[in-house]
């Protein structure tokens, strides 16, 4: 619904006759797009042409700019940020297109450098050069220059339009001897545009008698760039493309950090403001401001301001080249203002009210009456001798009493001009006190444009006016003394500023990008160590072991009976009754229950971790009521053993945080056997030692034949697969194959990939239980991505990047950035106001521009360790195809993990990966259930076939 209109009456001393034909109404808009009202005073304004209104009008001006000149405390965050969007559609708001400008606040204080700004919007342009320093205080020079746009070329097409711009450029550039030069440039381009980023901008609508064709709906930075290029004798880098509003509102809010409103009268019209991210509904984020570019030149298209338009409104209207648009614009600017005091002009003489009834070839001409002519005119002292010279140049012969009504009339078009502006001015003035929620507003609104610079009384209207409409707020008007030159400057600094942090993040993450030829090289020396660790002679040496596990079979269907089995690979230990029945219809029913594992117990001693896991088992033993069966027990122990039968293992080293002592160089099935026995309770049947990646293989297997690999990548990883006995030099026998437990964690424990490690991957190395050692694993796995995560969160906050380059204790926090939270963050579903919130949660206080970055750190490293697992299963697959010497390979692998399972782009990446690694393997990625707990019963049961099948 439309909001309520204000109307305010001005009346004028006389000519009452044609005062009635023209009712100065100005409008309050419900300009926000929320749809609210103007919260206006309906006091009439006092008015008229005389000279002493306009004195009052002085003394109050230079009163209050005397005694009110305080603003709110605190600067509006800065910022400008490479990507913009259309703000929300709203069927309550007007016309104005409000069109976001990625500007955030005003220029910092750390802009400094060499910069030029193109000024584009009417007749004549300018171009300027800007230096910005700041040893001391920041201190801005600026050089400009004057270029003519020639009508024909305004008219003409879009290609002549921007030759121009460019042959200017290089004009200018060679009189400043900077040709050489590639200085980033801002183009401040006054017309409506859209924005996607700070670096375009795609022209809407032309206004103010531009015409250029082949622009509209076209990237303008793109066409001075092509104009730019064919040239050929300059380059230039444009940085910025600033709406003239911007521009003006980020000039003075160089001088006055309170302006937080650009306001242009002149050729045209427009109004920029500060607005809180929280209401703008299509960009993400609710923190901090976003500069909102009007575009209010258009209110009134939608036909909300029929009631206060005149004929000769719409007689300028129909005469335009824009028919139907920019209703606004044509009320108020200067474009059109002379023009309408020419219309109103001559149905007076028509209707004898002027010049006794004699209309002139002259006055009838359009364009002869010119905004220039409306200021002369209301000059008080000079005004009506002007007003004479002035008509009696258009042929009119004007009496004293003529002289005195046109005066009164462009009085009352200027002073309607100024009470619009105040109204729509008035709407945002409220809106930004609204969302500051104080009592009073205390604010500065840049302004620029010829009309409020030239008209003698014009800046006084609009001020009165302002005030009498918003008496709760304290206005500043600040006029821009270098037009919006400066200001499409220091966006240009602070857009360079922000690319050049951009790249340097950019090159830091470059070094997680790893090209096609590099995962090829991973690829290689994996193969490379396989091979060494599968030789005897090499196998004591090699990194990664290739271990026997004994197991020879995968399932064949006839497995049968209960099984135990225990699962201890992280912080959580189960214990798990499976019921493997066979026949037609095959089924596995499982039972489990988890145990805790404390820390103090995992970093204790070996007596104590074993007889913890022996507890565990009796309390499951006694609530399944299953303590007097001697069952058959598969033991998954998810670290690196070295098994020298099918039911005894020998741990190498602990990973995964554990660190009981005692432990490695023992066989683990001893060790549980000695538990057992002490605890005098029960007896078990221990069949096997099984790895989690060799149960997550089987598991699979029971369910598809063609599996013979298992791959876990979730806290840590780790593979295997069956491979051909004639291989496996550690275990006798040519015949059949064998699954061999890879333990391909280790893979570049010997350096062999320092040269795509980072010096992340070093600190989280340094500062890990096991410093050199399992450091592939350290690139992949869920234990560690969030730690190498935390160190660049940590580099690039020191470098000022992050967090305003506070670094939080949280941050200081080892481990606090959980894996989890990379999958959380990195999910197309989640918005960056969830990021942040997510961050938040972790003690990190980010603003949005920080949450973009810290989605773009986790994408490149978990995209990173995605490809890394997918090398290094290429190799794997590779072999085995080269084993059965196949020109091509169909095999499944088992997989497991929560990195794999949760991540949102982990699994598709790493497909993505062997599928270009391996293209002569057709792989197949089977999701595992329960690997630890039913492969271990089905390892057990296929021992037992086996074992059973030997004794008879």
């Amino acid at each position: 619904m439309q909001a309520p209109a204000t109307c305010i009456v001005l009346p004028i001393a006389g000519k009452d006759h044609f005062c009635s034909a023209l009712p100065l109404l100005a409008r309050a808009a419900s300009f926000p797009p929320q749809g609210r009202g103007l919260r206006a005073a309906r006091a009439p304004v006092a008015g008229g042409a005389g000279a002493a209104a306009e004195e009052e009008e002085e003394e109050e001006e230079e009163e209050w700019r005397k005694g009110r000149r305080c603003g709110h405390p605190g600067a509006p965050h800065r910022c400008v940020r490479g990507a913009a969007r259309c703000s929300r559609q709203d069927d309550r708001r007007p016309a104005p297109g409000l069109l976001l400008h990625r500007a955030q606040g005003g220029p910092g204080q750390k802009e400094k450098g060499d910069f030029i700004a193109l000024d584009l919007g009417g007749s004549y342009f300018r171009i300027l050069r800007v230096k910005v320093s700041h040893e001391k205080k920041q201190t801005v020079q600026m050089e400009s220059e004057i270029y003519n746009t020639p009508e024909d070329i305004m008219h003409g097409s879009g290609t002549r339009l921007f030759d121009h711009v460019a042959e200017c450029l290089g004009d200018f550039m060679e009189k400043q001897q900077i040709k050489d030069k590639k200085l980033p440039v801002g183009f401040t381009f006054s017309f409506p545009c859209r924005q996607s980023k700070l670096d375009e901008g795609i022209l809407i609508t032309w206004t103010k008698r531009f015409k250029a064709s082949g622009v509209e709906g076209a990237d303008v930075v793109k066409l001075l760039n092509k104009a730019i290029k064919k040239r050929g004798d300059y380059d230039a880098d444009i940085m910025a493309v600033v709406n003239d509003t911007v521009g003006t509102m980020m000039t003075c809010g160089f001088d006055d950090q309170r302006c937080e409103v650009g306001l242009i009268i002149g050729t045209g019209t427009n109004a920029c403001y500060m607005e809180e991210m929280r209401h703008i509904d299509l960009v993400e984020g609710d923190e901090g401001r976003m500069c909102i570019n009007t575009e209010w030149g258009a209110f009134g298209d939608d036909g909300s301001l029929e009631d206060i338009r005149t004929e000769f409104d719409r007689e300028i209207d129909r005469g335009s080249l824009n028919p139907g648009k920019q209703l606004f614009e044509k009320m108020v600017s200067g474009m059109y203002m002379g023009e309408l005091v020419r219309l109103i002009l001559v149905k007076m003489a028509k209707e004898g009210l002027l010049f006794e009834g004699r209309i002139t070839p002259e006055l009838l001409t359009k364009g002869k009456f010119e905004t220039k002519h409306v200021s002369a005119i209301e000059k008080s002292k000079e005004g009506l001798n002007k007003a004479k010279e002035i008509l009696t140049r258009l042929g009119v012969e004007p009496s004293h009493e003529d002289c005195i009504a046109v005066q009164h009339v462009c009085t009352i078009v200027s002073f309607r001009s100024a009470n619009l502006v105040a109204s729509t001015l008035g709407a945002i003035l409220n809106q930004l006190r609204d969302n500051k929620g104080v009592g009073r507003l205390r604010t500065t609104v840049g302004v620029d444009g010829s009309l409020y610079k030239m008209h003698p009384q014009y800046a006084r209207r609009l001020h009165k006016t302002t005030r009498r409409l918003v008496p709760d707020s304290d206005v500043r008007f600040l006029l821009s003394e270098s037009g919006s030159g400066k200001g499409a400057a220091m966006v240009t600094a602070v857009a360079y500023r922000l690319s050049e942090q951009h790249r340097l993040i950019d090159e830091t993450l470059a070094e997680f990008k790893l090209t096609h030829e590099q995962l090829l090289q991973v690829k290689k020396r994996m193969r490379t160590e396989m091979e060494a660790g599968l030789k005897k002679k090499s196998h004591e040496t090699a990194k990664v072991k290739m271990l026997p596990t004994f197991v020879r079979s995968t399932p064949d269907g006839t497995e049968n009976g209960d099984f135990l089995a225990l699962d201890l690979g992280g912080t959580n230990f189960r214990v798990l009754l499976v019921k493997i029945r066979s026949g037609k219809r095959r089924t596995v029913e499982m039972h489990n229950k988890i145990y805790a594992i404390p820390i103090e117990v995992m970093q204790g001693t070996g007596e104590e971790l074993f007889d913890h896991i022996v507890t565990c088992i009796s309390d499951f033993l006694d609530y399944m009521g299953i303590k007097g069966a001697r069952l058959p027990l598969g033991f998954t122990f998810s670290f690196p053993c070295k098994q020298t039968s099918l039911d005894a293992g020998i741990l190498l080293n602990w990973t995964k945080g554990f660190k009981a002592t005692d432990c490695e160089g023992e066989d683990v099935v001893y060790l549980l056997r000695e538990g057992i026995k002490r605890r005098e309770e029960f007896d078990l049947d221990v069949v096997a030692v099984v790895n989690d990646t060799v149960g997550t293989m089987m598991t699979c297997a029971y369910e598809d034949p063609n599996c013979e690999i298992g791959l876990i990548v979730g806290t840590g990883s780790n593979a295997c697969y069956m491979e051909e006995m004639r291989n496996v030099e550690m275990v006798d026998g040519e015949q059949g194959r064998m699954c061999v437990n890879m333990e391909w964690g280790a893979f570049g424990d010997n350096g062999c990939l320092d040269d795509i490690r980072t010096i992340y991957d070093k600190a989280v190395d340094d500062y890990s239980l096991n410093a050199g050692k399992q450091r592939y694993e350290k690139m992949i796995s869920g234990m560690y991505l969030g730690e190498i995560v935390r160190n660049i969160l940590i580099d690039f906050t020191k470098r000022g990047f992050l967090f305003r380059g506070q670094i939080s204790e949280t941050l200081k926090t080892r481990h606090i950035f959980e894996t989890k939270f990379l999958s959380q963050i990195e999910s197309d579903r989640l918005a960056l106001l969830q990021v942040r919130t997510i961050l938040q949660q972790l003690g990190l206080n980010s603003t949005c521009d920080d949450s973009i970055i810290v989605k773009t750190v986790c994408g490149a490293v978990s995209k990173r360790a995605a490809q890394l697992c997918g090398a290094g299963m290429a190799a794997v697959v590779d072999k085995i195809r080269e084993n059965r010497g196949l020109e091509h390979l169909e095999i499944t692998v088992g997989v497991d993990g929560t990195l794999y399972k949760l991540h949102p782009h982990f699994s598709r990446i790493m497909h993505q990966t062997v599928k270009d690694l391996a293209p002569k393997c057709d792989v197949t990625f089977l999701l595992s259930e329960d690997g630890s707990g039913k492969g271990a019963a089905l390892i057990t049961a296929v021992g037992c076939r086996l074992r059973d099948a030997e004794q008879n």
